[in-house]
């Protein structure tokens, strides 16, 4: 770490929250990016297997969207929602007709947080009842009430709770006590887990939010069609389905536009929430819900930042390019060669448990060699290891023992190639280290 790097960090610890995370033994303060590289203030360059937490979808610095956000911003920066805004409805038009929710409304916000918060809001609002259904190891945010519907203890400060959350089962398919059971076999144990839970509650619940695929949960999945045959349960008793597509949305995993399409026999989610790489790296979230939902509100709101004009055009063009480019189909031809690449690079380390995800949305899970053991320790020196090597990936799961890897939706296959490569060596050096200790 140069010195201008270290006085940073140290300036970073002076005026900032001890809770704020920061990756890596010595951080590392990222200058600038292009493509699926950046580089950071002492010249190293890295492969970005990150994104900024999936929030670069495209591409670092992809003129088109500079462009547009250049444009906007030489004309008007900010107006809040109390104006018309041409580039705002246009946005809302678009993710209306691409969200697969009839009559759909939609509200943007700053953040997936903010997002989430907004479908929570709407939901208990319109059931009148206070009760949450959410998933175990899941995660939605840092506001409040967020927290309050997070099933992963790493993410929840505080047991303090607006609403009353009750948590089911489905979201790890590979641990846990349905795990050896074949898929049919999970999704009807997860489902009569659900309804035995609905039976012992009291009043109407308002909701089931839950991540078609969990992000800070270490990008684990229930088996396709869990969430339909929960619908079903769900429509039965009048509960609404909110879909966080915060992470999974925008074709990320590949096979579908949204993650909610692999559990798509029975229609749409009633409530879905979106944020992160729609704006690839402009503040944006909200939420998309058919029209009753949405305007059961009954006092007035606006948003201050939420679709503000330069994040709306960045939007915009961030939208057109991905459609444009068939970037959810480079997700999963490219996505697949890559979880396939690591499944082979990773078969004859110990230290790997399991490679999991779909499309470019991949975990790794570690364990401590020679145990079934989930390993954070693993994990951390993973992270150290790969950036190392020139390589940018993430963390999470349960017990913090996975690895995030996300790479921008442009990845090419020689990237792919080489991002695998630079992980092999570096999980080799762990298992190596960790048997050693």
């Amino acid at each position: 770490m140069t010195q201008g790097s270290q006085g940073l960090h140290e300036r970073h610890r002076a005026v900032l929250p001890s809770w704020l995370s920061l990756y890596y033994e010595r951080p590392v303060e990222l200058t600038h990016g292009e493509g699926r590289y950046v580089w950071d203030a002492e010249g190293n360059r890295y492969l970005d297997f990150f994104g900024g937490i999936l929030t670069t979808m495209t591409a670092h610095a992809l003129p088109e969207v500079a462009k547009a956000v250049s444009e906007q911003a030489g004309r008007l920066i900010h107006s809040s929602t109390l104006y018309l805004s041409r580039p705002m409805v246009e946005l809302a038009e678009r993710i209306a007709a691409l969200s697969g929710i009839p009559d759909a409304r939609v509200f943007f916000t700053a953040s997936g947080t903010e997002a989430n918060d907004a479908a929570l809001l709407l939901a208990t609002t319109y059931r009148r009842s206070n009760q949450i259904l959410a998933m175990r190891n899941s995660y939605h945010g840092r506001s409040f009430s967020t927290i309050a519907v997070t099933g992963n203890a790493g993410w929840s400060p505080t047991s303090l709770s607006p609403l009353q959350t009750l948590y089911v089962h489905g979201g790890v398919r590979t641990r846990g006590p349905y795990a050896e059971l074949s898929d049919a076999d999970y999704i009807a144990a997860c489902v009569a887990d659900l309804e035995d839970m609905l039976q012992q509650t009291a009043g109407g619940i308002a909701a089931l939010i839950a991540e078609p695929v969990q992000g800070v949960g270490g990008f684990t999945g229930p088996p396709d069609g869990l969430y339909a045959a929960f619908r079903e349960v769900l429509a039965r008793h009048g509960i609404l389905w909110i879909s966080d597509e915060v992470q999974t949305g925008w074709g990320r995993t590949g096979d579908h536009f949204w993650g909610w399409q692999a559990h798509a026999d029975n229609g749409p989610p009633d409530v879905l929430t979106f944020a992160k790489g729609i704006g690839n790296g402009m503040a944006i979230g909200g939420v998309v819900a058919r029209a009753e939902v949405m305007n059961s509100l009954p006092a007035n709101s606006i948003s201050t930042f939420g679709g503000s004009p330069v994040t709306m055009a960045a939007g915009l063009a961030n939208l057109t390019y991905l459609l444009e480019h068939d970037l959810q189909g480079n997700a999963r031809r490219v996505g697949g060669l890559l979880i396939e690449r690591l499944r082979a690079v990773t078969a004859g380390l110990d230290v790997v448990r399991e490679v999991r995800g779909r499309g470019l949305m991949i975990g790794i899970e570690l364990v401590r060699p020679g145990t079934d053991e989930r390993s954070a320790e693993a994990a951390s020196l993973a992270l150290e290891a790969a950036r190392a090597r020139g390589l940018l990936i993430g963390k999470g799961g349960q017990g913090g023992a996975a690895l995030r890897i996300a790479p921008p939706m442009t990845l090419t296959v020689a990237e792919a190639e080489e991002g695998a490569a630079l992980l092999a060596d570096a999980l080799g050096e762990i298992q190596g280290r960790l048997a050693a200790s």
